[in-house]
């Protein structure tokens, strides 16, 4: 169904979200309630957001005339995924199309080596680095920073741990699999860290910025799994650092909308920066629940320039499972296996993307809050493995 206009409550905002995945599926909640249209440049006709937005018109972002019809019906344009080429972000703007965050910021997360080198440029602790080119600027940086291990990335494109690589030596097969992505190639120090964390902020045109309590978050196989807020046992002053140093990023940049920083806590104390998303962001989605004001909202109502809400948490510790699909087809009907989850825990918030379940898939989290952190952890671990098939009860 497609709205015009004339046939919203006159003042409607209309936001315009490109990519139809499952944040731009949970930011429709929000939009719902704020009374904000929100459009979807989608994928295809059933992906996790257009079986929940109305007016989903199917199209390639990567296309210039089918971003351009879209964005011309917003008011705003903003992203539930970093990939739209940033030369016709430029075009939009050129046009007159508010673009929020604008291609100047954005590029910073859709290419590595941009945004190592701007936050060089910004004193910005992060890993050792370099662009690479050849199998001898390999082994040169290696040699540079103490040796090998290293981790290889492609520049561009990369996520969920695809285009990643760790390097164990310059004749390492991963090197000339690396090269291959036809995309430059940016070579970092392998971190010896004790944990990551995220810092998550979200920042308005006019300047005015919140930050979320740091978050400790475990990833496997280049996977998110799991996020703790606050991050356990971190100290008050990294913690705080780390905020500032996500706000200074957000305003040196000037992003608007929420910014997440992916930091590395380093073993010899460091807080470095490893990556950046500008978007809502998976180690936020604890704030659907957790916070006074989730992250959705804050993006929306950064990108629509309106008051930001508060990011203080409602509990004083938050569990955030992520639910991906396992092996098994005795375990694709999920929904089969909320009636042992939600009976088991009253307390318990279940989110589904609408996704078919396959191997490894984000198809939906779990979130518990409570205020002993062993017991919300179990709770949260318990009903994702049941709802994936790992335990049976």
């Amino acid at each position: 169904m497609k709205f015009e206009r004339k046939d919203l409550p006159v003042g409607t905002p209309v936001v315009g979200m490109i990519g139809g995945g499952q944040l731009a599926r949970m930011t429709q909640e929000t939009a719902i309630a704020l009374g904000i249209q929100l459009r979807v440049l989608a994928e295809g006709p059933t992906v996790s957001a257009a079986q929940a937005v109305a007016d989903a018109p199917v199209g390639d972002y990567r296309d210039p005339e089918t971003v351009r019809r879209f964005a011309a019906e917003a008011d705003v344009v903003t992203f539930d995924h970093e990939h739209v080429p940033t030369d016709l972000l430029h075009e939009l703007e050129a046009a007159g199309i508010k673009v929020r965050p604008g291609p100047d910021a954005l590029v910073h997360a859709q290419d590595k080596a941009v945004m190592r080198q701007r936050l060089d440029t910004i004193d910005t602790p992060s890993p050792a680095h370099q662009v690479v080119a050849t199998q001898e600027d390999v082994a040169d940086f290696a040699k540079r920073i103490g040796g090998f291990p290293i981790i290889l990335k492609t520049t561009r494109g990369g996520y969920d741990g695809k285009g990643v690589w760790v390097a164990h030596g310059p004749e390492d097969p991963v090197v000339a699999e690396a090269f291959q992505a036809n995309v430059p190639i940016l070579a970092e120090e392998k971190v010896d860290f004790v944990r990551e964390l995220s810092a998550v902020v979200a920042r308005s045109p006019h300047g005015q910025a919140v930050a979320y309590p740091i978050v400790e978050s475990v990833q496997r196989d280049g996977i998110c799994v799991e996020v703790t807020a606050p991050a356990p046992g971190l100290d008050p002053e990294q913690a705080a650092r780390a905020q500032q140093t996500a706000l200074r990023i957000a305003g040196e940049l000037g992003v608007v909308g929420i910014l997440a920083v992916e930091m590395f806590e380093a073993r010899d104390g460091r807080l470095l920066v490893n990556e950046l998303a500008m978007r809502p962001h998976n180690t936020g989605h604890w704030t659907i629940e957790g916070a006074v004001t989730s992250q959705f909202e804050n993006h929306l109502r950064a990108v629509l320039d309106l008051p930001l809400g508060s990011p203080a948490a409602r509990a004083p510790y938050t569990v955030m499972v992520n639910v991906l699909g396992g092996d098994s087809e005795d375990t694709a009907d999920m929904h089969y296996a909320l009636l042992h989850c939600m009976a088991r825990d009253p307390g318990l918030k279940v989110h589904f993307y609408g996704k078919s379940v396959k191997p490894g898939r984000k198809v939906g989290h779990v979130t518990a809050y409570g205020n002993d952190l062993e017991e919300v952890r179990e709770r949260a671990r318990h009903a994702a493995a049941y709802l994936t098939g790992t335990i049976d009860e």
